[in-house]
């Protein structure tokens, strides 16, 4: 049999569902191999195997019973340092937070705990999980298992980099403006940033900043099948009364035509070739796929949003940021709050709320037409790690290519990465929109595009 790591959450659930292997031999496997390479990638931060296998153990339990253990039943999954997870500090890469223990799971643990998965392990992120790149002063700097002179992604690179190199078979990850989405990105696996309002969160360890109106951030996994994907979005977005913004929407939404808009210059972002040559790539693909796909020169606005989307997650509270920053003394978070201080200023919300209504209209517009927009993750492939902390130009470089990750969330929109290949070693992949509470079109189109090419497959780290 192949290695337990190795296989699909799908697969391995699918064993241990039918006693052909047990949680307790799945979660071993998962130890062994964290123990194998996380020392070369500082991916999974906290970890207690004692309690791993403890959970394992209660899976195989009740499965001996004869009850239900849910879609995840045994699957080793991965946590994010910023959520909170009962007993865990919820660091999100500070020292300032590093005695901050959870008495209690954040909705989307809770959730994965209920469908069965297995906590592996805590993932690494950048401070404040402000950055495209990871590294802090608590935890240390996390690498890129295909190549280490690149990032990792951020800010959910730990969670990208454990799930490239087979550390668990689902990572869950944030996304505040591509913290899922470039992380799978740059580790050459697939994220999904789902509709605000889908997976519910709260985290009670940590005094909250709005959620709501202002800062649209949410819970989504990483992993290397798409169907993964679809199967951890099951999981983690079950209803808790805790998240006032949660919404009951069906999974599965009324079927439309398969066409695809696919645009490779989405408002003036100039992507490098190799970028451009993803995205017609993944159009091709689709197109054999029996999609119809419609190349467009232009979307509804994108560098608009972008600019509203970074005054709510900057600009809101800025001086108090900057300061927890410059007690915090990390220089990519400072790097990131100064060099965005014109972005950001002035900041007028109530101009912020009423352009997001009206831009959001003209893409839900644009949907009514389409079912999917095909288009570039990043203007380049994965940066040199810690390029936005090089100089200015650097700074305004790695932020100019990221257009395409910053503005989705500013409507609301969930957004799937799929990694489409490598140039060398370097992963490429496409981002795939569609409108509010369709990530099924989302992940009916990346299984297609996915189906296409050579499959996602476990990495042992690079020198």
């Amino acid at each position: 049999m192949e290695e337990l790591w190795r296989l699909s959450a799908a697969d391995l659930a699918g064993l241990i569902k039918s006693k052909k292997v047990s949680a307790r031999e799945a979660a071993t496997a998962a130890l062994a191999r964290l123990d194998a390479v996380n020392p070369k990638l500082n991916a999974v931060v906290d970890h207690r195997p004692a309690e791993v296998l403890a959970q394992a153990d209660a899976i195989d339990a009740a499965i001996a019973r004869g009850e239900e253990i849910g879609a995840l039943g045994g699957v080793p999954v991965t946590i994010k340092v910023n959520v909170d997870q009962e007993g865990f500090a919820t660091t999100n890469g500070l020292t300032l937070q590093r005695d901050v223990i959870a008495k209690a799971n954040n909705p989307v643990v809770e959730n994965l705990r209920k469908a069965g998965a297995v906590l592996l392990g805590r993932t690494n992120c950048p401070a404040f999980s402000y950055r495209w790149f990871t590294t802090n002063l608590i935890h240390g700097d996390t690498r890129n298992p295909r190549d280490g002179g690149i990032t990792p992604g951020g800010s959910s690179g730990g969670a990208g980099s454990a799930v490239a190199a087979g550390i668990g078979h689902i990572a869950h990850g944030t996304d505040i403006a591509g913290s899922i989405r470039y992380p799978a990105y740059a580790c050459g696996v697939h994220g999904l940033r789902p509709t605000m309002g889908r997976i519910p969160a709260f985290n009670a360890a940590l005094p909250e900043r709005p959620i709501g109106p202002q800062i649209s951030a949410v819970s989504g996994p990483l992993a290397r099948t798409v169907n993964d994907l679809r199967i951890a979005l099951a999981a983690m977005s079950a209803r808790d009364v805790r998240d006032p913004w949660w919404m009951p929407v069906p999974l599965e939404g009324p079927s439309v035509p398969k066409r695809v808009a696919m645009c490779l210059d989405p408002d003036g972002l100039n992507p490098v070739a190799e970028v451009k040559a993803a995205v017609a790539d993944a159009g091709k693909r689709l197109e054999r796929a029996g999609w119809t796909v419609e190349e467009i020169t232009t979307t509804p606005p994108l560098r608009e949003a972008a600019d509203f989307q970074t005054k709510l997650w900057l600009g809101d509270g800025y001086e108090a940021q900057l300061e927890a920053a410059e007690r915090e003394g990390d220089p990519g978070a400072l790097a990131c709050l100064r060099g965005s201080h014109a972005k950001v200023h002035p900041f007028d919300l109530s101009k912020a709320l009423t352009r997001r209504a009206t831009l959001t209209r003209e893409w839900l517009a644009f949907f009514e037409q389409y079912a999917v927009l095909l288009m570039p993750v990043s203007g380049e492939l994965p940066f040199p790690d810690q390029l936005d902390c090089k100089d200015d130009a650097s700074f305004a470089r790695v932020w100019h290519a990221q257009l395409p990750q910053i503005a989705i969330p500013f409507m609301g929109l969930p957004g799937l990465v799929v990694s489409t290949g490598l140039v060398g070693r370097i992963p490429v992949g496409v981002q795939l929109v569609s409108g509010r509470y369709r990530e099924d079109l989302c992940l009916a189109a990346g299984e297609a595009v996915e189906a296409g090419g050579t499959p996602s497959a476990v990495v042992d780290p690079a020198g």
